[in-house]
């Protein structure tokens, strides 16, 4: 699924054109199935487009239904997605982004995880991912993180206290990855800030962000829950956002605190 309940459109086109090839041609689905080794039930979901076709259900209703390559040319559109479908827009909008600011509450940023972190975040991802799509994925997000490498673009990051202490992979893998932040916050354009325990109902509260201000100054907010996720410029909620960014900015620590901080987080490990 594209992250919004529905199947992503190449799915259902597909799915539909294995259907209709394989009825032109008189082919049973039981047959089908039965030459590709799937049930009957996988090749029905494939053919609704509620389940990826599968490369060898594709080979062989080429061959079986008469395609000559047709049904065969759509395995390149299958491909998995780098990222979920509904925050393709804001990675779009990111990459051309002259500074982004940020606050996370519940896990580090994809930004700043180190391989070992975004595999386990993955690797929890509920429903399952397949091995295809986790790999393209865990690809796709390490190399997004060559952003920070681009000196003339700004990365504010504000991380709570709860993300940097809540390990979800080992304690080796964890302290690697506090260590990770020391080193991906030391240049100039990269500041990382820790908002700890005890600073009371601060906005970071109401859930994670991101603001991002393009080349020519126009300003996007992106917020992201379970299933979706929002970019929009609308100007009345982009001011709400800033103000809240610049509210939690001055209950954070100052960026050499948070480094300090970081750091006996990591020597505790």
């Amino acid at each position: 699924m594209n992250g919004t309940g529905s199947p992503p459109p190449a799915w259902e086109y597909c799915g539909n054109q294995i259907k209709l090839w394989r009825e032109r041609a008189g082919v049973s689905r039981e047959d089908l199935a039965r030459r590709a080794s799937y049930s009957y039930e996988a090749v029905r979901s494939m053919e609704r487009g509620v389940r990826k076709p599968q490369l060898a259900v594709l080979q062989v209703a080429d061959v079986v239904c008469g395609a000559n390559g047709i049904l065969l040319a759509a395995a390149p559109y299958l491909k998995p997605e780098r990222f979920p479908s509904y925050s393709q827009e804001f990675m779009e909008t990111e990459t051309s982004a002259l500074s982004h600011s940020s606050y996370e509450g519940e896990f580090i940023p994809g930004l700043l995880q180190t391989e070992e972190t975004v595999r386990a975040m993955l690797h929890a991802h509920c429903p399952p991912l397949e091995d295809e799509t986790l790999e393209e994925r865990v690809k796709a997000r390490l190399e997004r993180q060559n952003l920070l490498r681009q000196q003339t673009k700004a990365f504010n990051f504000v991380i709570s206290e709860t993300a940097l202490r809540d390990r979800v992979v080992n304690a080796e893998a964890h302290k690697a990855q506090l260590n990770h932040l020391l080193s991906v916050g030391a240049p100039r354009n990269v500041t990382i800030q820790v908002m700890p325990h005890g600073r009371g109902p601060h906005p970071g509260r109401l859930g994670p962000y991101v603001l991002l201000e393009t080349s020519g100054h126009e300003y996007y907010g992106y917020e992201e829950g379970q299933t979706t996720g929002v970019l929009y410029a609308d100007p009345e909620k982009l001011s709400v956002l800033r103000q809240r960014h610049d509210m939690i900015l001055r209950q954070a620590l100052s960026p050499g605190e948070s480094l300090r901080f970081i750091e006996e987080l990591a020597e505790e490990l």
